[in-house]
């Protein structure tokens, strides 16, 4: 980054690139003067963590131009890849200038504890601050506010996420608070990345923002709900374990929006291993 230009912005999700998270999200750091582009799968690629997957044509991998309701001076691709992917062409300059900062989401719910494991949006994230990006994962956690519960036991939510229309959610509280960490992160050192999560909740009613550590354990789980002869069928639900003070999982069950710094994975330097030599 240089003083002479705002930063540049690359806005990927996991939810679509027409998902209204996205919309949100690219629009903030639109309206704090950063120069915005947008790069999101074509459909729904949740769940891929850092996979590099692609719909590629005779060895082409696919994407092309698209229009965001409301940002229509913002350049935006709808590609054929999943998140991690898009944060490597980014990289590689295939949208544009490389991006200074890359944004994450705003994800159609949280993605807390240990299980950002699994997350396309958060992967996204890791992906770019492995290649020196500083980059924010956003999500907004859905579950706590439908059923008036806590994050604790947001599987008793699951059930009726699906009845909430989504461009109603309160993608804008996620979006404010993620643009308030935008004048640090971009300040911050390359290949910093953030992970946020945010209540469902309009903005005057979230209790604040704390920061984080990772709970040992997600919202949710996955069981075995049915299992025969030759397949298995799971279900999410609730996981029941307490939370823990400190953590992002137990700030969401207190009202709080929580946000992590968060890295890639790496060696683990004082591990001894019985090896030659």
């Amino acid at each position: 980054m240089t003083a002479d230009r705002p930063p540049r912005v690359l806005v990927t999700n996991d939810d679509g690139v027409h998902a209204p998270g996205i919309r949100a999200l690219a629009r903030a750091a639109y309206e704090r003067g950063l120069d915005v582009v947008v790069a999101a799968p074509r459909h729904e690629a949740s769940g891929m963590s850092a996979a590099l997957s692609a719909v590629t044509d005779d060895g082409r991998l696919v994407f092309g131009e698209t229009e965001l309701d409301g940002l229509p001076g913002v350049p935006a691709y709808a590609v054929a890849a999943s998140p991690a992917y898009i944060a490597i062409l980014a990289g590689l300059g295939v949208f544009g200038p490389v991006p200074d900062l890359l944004l994450s989401g705003i994800n159609r719910g949280a993605n807390a504890g240990h299980a950002v494991l699994h997350s396309g949006t958060v992967g996204a994230a890791l992906t770019a601050g492995n290649n020196g990006i500083r980059a924010l994962a956003v999500s907004l956690d859905v579950l706590t506010p439908a059923a008036a519960a806590s994050a604790g036991s947001g599987g008793a939510a699951i059930a009726v996420l699906d009845s909430v229309d989504d461009e109603s959610r309160h993608w804008s509280t996620a979006a404010e608070l993620a643009g308030r960490l935008l004048p640090w992160l971009a300040g911050a050192d390359p290949g910093t990345v953030l992970n946020l999560n945010v209540p469902d909740l309009p903005a005057d009613q979230v209790a604040g923002l704390r920061q984080a550590t990772l709970a040992p354990f997600g919202q949710v789980q996955v069981s075995v709900a049915e299992r025969g002869e030759g397949f298995v069928r799971t279900a999410v639900e609730e996981n029941a374990v307490r939370a823990v003070p400190g953590t992002d999982i137990a700030w969401l069950a207190d009202g709080y929006a929580a946000v992590t710094a968060i890295r890639a994975l790496g060696h683990l330097p004082d591990v001894e291993l019985p090896v030659d030599g």
